[in-house]
């Protein structure tokens, strides 16, 4: 770990992470991390050593000017502390690349960290092409493997196998480590997840305010998820058979969100209902 400044006391820190790559279909979870070191005012407390983890050829180097001077930036994982003024906690931001080896070294490095400044929960961003319609809302996923978790914010069970990235390793090393832990996932249209979806960054910053239980500001992200939404819109309209497969994604998924589409859907919202009247306790 490079030290970049010394790292602050923190109130119940609650850590959000994001990596570029395998786990970030339209850049939606590394954007949505950008979105809060920004509208937070994030400060750079800490990196990890580039030289540990990541193939310069596949992550080069970059040559930047800085004050009138050529210097070389490398592109590595990065720790930022925020204080938002609507939250009675901290948050740890990491913001980073998927690395090229040693993950586990690298998670490890991670979760060190994590323990060391007190963090209690860890929140795993990622986004993954899927076949649904731009036109409708994003659907995003929050899951988690812990049944504490499950209950306290209304998750559903991961159920997935299969290959995983980084964020899956991560959620799992948090789990194990006893920090609460819980991955999004937010669900891009495949045929238009290779550019940067705003709409899925904002629904991804929605759930963050769910889940938190606080408002973040949006900046511009609706006026951008608009602007991205009509720009799809355009490309169908100019390709029937886009339009065609559109409408049918559309039909899929308005049938899909009808309260009586399949029994587990009607099993899951009595569950939570059970859930909430738990929580509640007797009237």
């Amino acid at each position: 770990m490079i030290e970049l400044e010394d790292v602050p006391e923190l109130n119940d820190p609650v850590v959000i992470a994001a990596f570029e790559g395998w786990n970030d279909a339209g850049e939606a979870a590394t954007a949505t991390v950008d979105h809060l070191l920004e509208v937070w005012d994030a400060e750079a407390i800490a990196a990890l050593d580039p030289e540990e983890y990541y193939d310069f050829q596949v992550n080069r180097p970059r040559v930047v000017i800085d004050d009138g001077r050529r210097r070389i930036h490398w592109r590595t994982t990065r720790i930022l502390v925020a204080r938002p003024a609507a939250l009675d906690r901290d948050v740890i931001l990491v913001q980073g690349i998927e690395p090229s080896f040693r993950w586990r070294a690298f998670t490890i490095e991670l979760m060190e960290f994590a323990q060391q400044v007190g963090a209690t929960t860890m929140i795993t961003l990622g986004a993954l092409m899927a076949d649904v319609a731009h036109t409708r809302p994003i659907p995003v996923t929050a899951t988690s493997d812990d049944e504490d978790v499950l209950h306290r914010y209304d998750l559903e069970p991961s159920r997935y196998e299969g290959p995983t990235g980084i964020v899956g390793v991560l959620a799992d090393a948090a789990s194990q480590s006893g920090l609460q832990s819980l991955s999004c996932w937010a669900a891009v249209p495949h045929y238009a997840g290779h550019s940067p979806s705003p709409k899925a960054t904002l629904a991804l910053v929605s759930r963050l305010e769910e889940l938190l239980d606080a408002p973040i500001p949006h900046g511009d992200l609706q006026d951008a998820a608009k602007a991205w939404e009509r720009g799809i819109n355009e490309l169908a309209e100019s390709d029937e058979e886009v339009a065609e497969y559109v409408q049918s994604l559309e039909e899929a998924q308005d049938t899909a969100d009808l309260p009586e589409a399949s029994g587990d859907a009607i099993a899951r919202e009595f569950e939570r209902y059970l859930r909430r009247r738990g929580q509640e306790g007797p009237s």
